[in-house]
């Protein structure tokens, strides 16, 4: 027996079961937000790696360099006062002189002192005690050179001297004249000079005090004004110049203070102020 088709059944089935896409449809509807986070999510790393790429990884050759570029930034500047040792040295002379017979200075006749060269003339700027009784001066230059010299202008009341030399040096340089009046008590002061026939010795200190008075020895006078500093000083830097950090010439060393009299540093030494140096050796007011 034949079964009879019946177009409306068939129908029927074709509406209940719906086909794939539409099982999906819900699913993706569902899905959808998650989706649109991770694509706004790989749209955000694409930006990142795009605007901010990866460091490239350092050579060894940039790793050399770094590591003697951090070694160099290690290790401190020079000191001050090598800096004006360098600056002052060409300026230094070294004096020798011959004493008359008797003289107390040295028991072979001769005495050592310093000074410095303050113009293009080749003076020298020394204390007035360094050659007030010399027979015969002789500058030693930082060239190598020597000459006699000569006392060109001198006020014994403030201790201080310019010589002349016969025969300046081929190359000339004066110090740097600095001031007095702008140093404080703490800055720091460094003496060159020729200590005990030491040439070219250099010691560091600070400022002690201003306008401290001192006798004159074998007179009634005394010196006004001073610099006191406790920078070493020993006999052979009378007539050398007392500077400052700049290397600027802010003194004349003039004189120690000894209790027990006797003619070594114990930690007080005085200057004549560059002011009243340079005047009183016939120059303009400084």
């Amino acid at each position: 027996m034949e079964e009879e088709f019946n177009p409306a059944s068939t129908t029927t089935t074709s509406h209940r079961s719906p086909t794939w896409k539409h099982a999906l449809r819900p699913v993706v509807k569902r899905l959808r937000p998650l989706l649109l986070i991770i694509l706004c999510l790989l749209l955000a790393l694409f930006l990142y790696h795009t605007l901010f790429p990866a460091p490239i990884p350092p050579s060894q050759r940039d790793i050399d360099a770094r590591v003697v570029q951090a070694m160099a930034s290690a290790t401190p500047p020079p000191a001050y006062s090598n800096q004006v040792y360098q600056i002052i040295l060409p300026s230094l002379v070294f004096i020798r002189v011959r004493l008359p017979a008797g003289a107390d200075d040295d028991e072979d006749g001769l005495g050592v002192g310093s000074g410095v060269v303050v113009n293009e003339n080749g003076d020298i700027l020394t204390a007035y005690h360094v050659v007030a009784d010399a027979l015969e001066i002789e500058v030693h230059f930082a060239d190598g050179s020597r000459s006699t010299a000569v006392i060109a202008a001198a006020e014994p009341q403030n201790d201080i001297a310019v010589l002349q030399p016969e025969q300046p040096p081929g190359l000339i340089v004066p110090a740097v004249l600095g001031s007095a009046g702008a140093m404080r008590v703490g800055d720091e002061a460094y003496a060159v000079g020729n200590p005990l026939g030491l040439t070219a010795s250099m010691s560091a200190g600070v400022i002690s005090g201003f306008n401290r008075s001192i006798p004159i020895e074998d007179s009634d006078l005394r010196l006004e004004g001073l610099i006191q500093f406790d920078t070493a000083v020993n006999p052979g830097n009378s007539g050398g110049p007392l500077l400052n950090r700049q290397g600027q010439v802010i003194g004349i060393v003039t004189a120690l203070a000894n209790p027990a009299e006797q003619n070594f540093f114990v930690g007080i030494g005085f200057a004549v102020p560059i002011g009243t140096a340079v005047s009183a050796a016939g120059g303009p007011d400084y």
